[in-house]
């Protein structure tokens, strides 16, 4: 998919690109002084987009059939399903906007916010494998646990926003498995969800947090790490669920899945670097790769490995 900007005073217009854009609906408001503007980064099926609202504009919409989470800078927007849930969102407020597959109705009092939006099933593969409650994870609630959870999905979203439209990000397999994963976990973590652990599951996966597990999980990383890895994927080659993979790597490394896979793709880039031609070959090039399209972060991380900057390595 790609990104793209919308902007209209018409009302039809307006209608006609949010209902290729979102899904089926029918908006109303005056016919004079209506504004449109809509900026989408997209990649793959995660789409972000800034959308400025410049009138009163009301609503009603079939099921988007994706998570839709919506953050509100400016205005005010009223929004309910057809369950009876009914909510109001201020500036500031981050929110899941509307059930997946659910029609919702509502209006948008001269807004400025973001939705962004993607399958549900990355949150089922995200969550991994040996969850007690099988079939699709789900979100119970439409407001995050807390201040400091939405803050951490609103620092998520404004990273996805900048990384999408990159063209290394857009070409590498592995930064989109990477922002998707960051988006799904922070997005598990924020809001209360059917993959919380009963205090039974956590007992099990605290028992199953053995060095053997960490073995296992490495063996796997290591043999696929060109492949763009879900941690569920490393939890299931390793035989545990998710939760117990993240406690085995706390415990014995005092690190997580993630964070030691994007220490292996690290040396991967060194071995390249070190074997590369400098005029045929780009830093960049190679850290894209490996999954690494933020230059200035994944310097500063081989910097503090191998106390050289990559530039440096590549030219000698």
């Amino acid at each position: 998919m790609e990104s793209l900007v919308f902007e209209s005073r018409d009302l039809g217009r307006t209608e006609e690109f949010l209902n290729r854009a979102y899904t089926k609906m029918q908006i109303g408001g005056g016919p004079a002084g209506v504004r449109t503007r809509i900026a989408r980064a997209a990649a793959e099926s995660i789409t972000v987009d800034r959308i400025d609202i410049g009138f009163e504009m009301s609503y009603d919409a079939d099921p988007l059939g994706k998570i839709c989470l919506c953050e509100v800078y400016t205005g005010r927007i009223t929004d309910h399903a057809t369950d009876g849930w009914e909510d109001a969102f201020q500036p500031g407020d981050l929110v899941s906007f509307a059930p997946p597959d659910r029609p919702y109705a509502g209006k948008i009092h001269t807004s400025s916010y973001s939705i962004t939006m993607f399958d549900p099933a990355l949150l089922t593969r995200v969550a991994g494998v040996g969850r007690k409650i099988n079939g699709p994870v789900r979100l119970l609630a439409h407001r995050p646990r807390s201040r400091q959870a939405a803050r951490q999905l609103s620092q998520t979203i404004a990273y996805l926003a900048d990384t999408l439209p990159n063209a290394a990000a857009q070409n590498s397999p592995l930064v989109l498995a990477s922002v998707s994963q960051l988006l799904a976990s922070t997005v598990l973590a924020a809001f209360p969800n059917t993959a919380d652990a009963d205090p039974q599951q956590v007992g099990a996966d605290s028992r199953d947090a053995r060095p053997t597990t960490v073995r296992r999980a490495l063996t796997f990383m290591e043999s696929n790490l060109d492949q763009a890895l879900a941690i569920a994927d490393i939890a299931a080659a390793a035989g545990v669920t998710v939760r117990a993979l993240q406690t085995a790597f706390q415990r014995h490394l005092g690190t997580t899945p993630l964070a030691y896979l994007r220490q292996l793709r690290l040396e991967q880039v060194r071995a390249e670097l070190v074997a590369a031609d400098p005029s045929q070959q780009t830093v960049v090039a190679v850290a894209a790769r490996w999954g690494f399209h933020h230059h200035g972060r994944m310097t500063a991380a081989y910097r503090e490995q191998y106390g050289e900057l990559p530039s440096t390595t590549l030219a000698r």
